[in-house]
This record gives structure tokens, C-alpha cells and sequence, in this order.
């Protein structure tokens, strides 16, 4: 969890940056208030790793939380630079046409779009998997009739950030996201763009931690 400093917390910082090592009652001089008063937001400074106190000594800078650098760099990545080209069928196509582009592919998840190329729907394993149950002859079973439709399909758009897309996949559980944008010529149909996964999460996590430490 990232603490949202207050403008006090973040005065406080600002003088053991300029001043420290420094001590609290030097700190609350500084701001015109009793050591009293300041004793919370330097514990909870301290506590959250901003601050660092030695004895006889005072309040030094110990640099910005480790929680904090990570979350701010997660919010950086964008979906556009992470996206994964998207394996689609048509709305033509058949359960069973499906079913092999799956296991073809190695996805969990195959986009359909229309005549125009619109994102029109999403099939799932499950989806498919559902459809193999009944007696129906799948070659005779069209993929618009087991897909989910738009508008009922989370998505996300190449300009949101990584984690915003992760948290959509975590609250609605899913297994993946289709990147999309309003088409040009008619802003209620989708253009298809990428897709993002858990593996694509997974792939920028492993990317973050392997970056060099500086």
C-alpha cells in the first residue's frame, strides 16, 4: 500500500532534505509548531521508510519507499507498448473452425470480428468447452451463436495504463482483454488493436524486476 503524504508530511520532507541531519525540535521550529505536534508525522514518516532517526543525532533522508517507486513505475506502462496481436476468427466461422484456431494458436481466448473487421464478440475455452457438450454437430454451430457480444465485453484501450488493464482482468476474472478504439467512420463499432493477458502482466513484471538497479 502507497501512503499519500500530506502537504505537512511532505514540508517535513523537504526540510530533512535540504537540513539533515536534523532534529525534531529544529523540524517544528522550522514550522512554527511544538514537537508535540509533529510527533505523529514524523512516526509515521519514519515508518514508512521516507525517514530514518538516529539517536542524538536526528531525522535524515532515506530516499522514497520502495512500494511507492514500484507503483508509480507499474502506473507508467502503458497498454499500447505491452498489447499482443490478437487472434481472431470470423463471425462466419464455426464452433468447430474455433475449437482448431485454439489449440492451432495455443490461446485461451479468440476474438471475433465482423464482415468490416469491428470486434464483434469473445469466445472463451469455456465457451467452446460448452458447446462441445450437446449432441450438436459443432461444423454446423456458428461462433456468433456461443460468443459473447458487445457490449458485454470488458475491454480496454491502447492509451490505459497496464495495471488498469490488470485490474480488469482480476475483478471481472478473465483471462484476456481486447485492446481496442471507436472506429473513424463509425465510433460504435471497435477496431481491434491487440489483446492483453495474464501472461502479458506476467511477461511486464518479470521485465520490471529484471531492469538493472541503479
Amino acid at each position: 500500500m502507497v501512503i499519500e503524504l500530506t502537504k505537512r508530511q511532505e514540508q517535513i520532507l523537504q526540510i530533512v532534505k535540504d537540513d539533515g541531519p536534523i532534529t525534531g525540535e529544529h523540524i517544528a521550529e522550522r514550522l512554527n509548531l511544538t514537537r508535540a505536534t509533529l510527533r505523529p508525522d514524523l512516526s509515521i514518516l519514519t515508518m514508512s521508510g521516507y525517514l530514518e532517526a538516529r539517536p542524538r543525532v536526528g531525522y535524515f533522508y532515506a530516499g522514497r519507499p520502495a512500494s511507492s517507486v514500484i507503483s508509480e513505475r507499474l502506473h507508467k506502462l502503458i497498454v499500447n507498448d505491452y498489447k499482443a496481436v490478437p487472434i481472431v476468427v470470423s463471425e462466419s466461422a464455426s464452433a468447430y473452425d474455433a475449437i482448431v484456431t485454439l489449440f492451432l494458436e495455443d490461446v485461451g481466448t479468440l476474438f471475433v470480428v465482423n464482415q468490416k473487421g469491428y470486434l464483434a464478440g469473445v469466445i472463451s475455452r469455456k465457451d467452446l468447452l460448452r458447446a462441445s457438450l450437446g449432441n450438436k454437430t459443432l461444423e454446423d454451430v456458428p461462433v456468433s451463436i456461443i460468443m459473447s457480444r458487445m457490449p458485454n465485453i470488458i475491454t480496454c484501450e491502447p492509451e490505459e495504463t497496464l495495471y488498469a488493464a490488470a485490474k480488469k482482468l482480476i475483478d471481472f476474472q478473465i483471462d484476456s482483454l481486447p485492446v481496442v478504439r471507436p472506429s473513424d467512420e463509425d465510433p460504435k463499432q471497435m477496431e481491434l488493436m491487440g489483446r492483453v493477458t495474464k501472461t502479458t502482466i506476467a511477461k511486464a513484471f518479470v521485465e520490471l524486476g529484471s531492469e538493472p538497479k541503479v
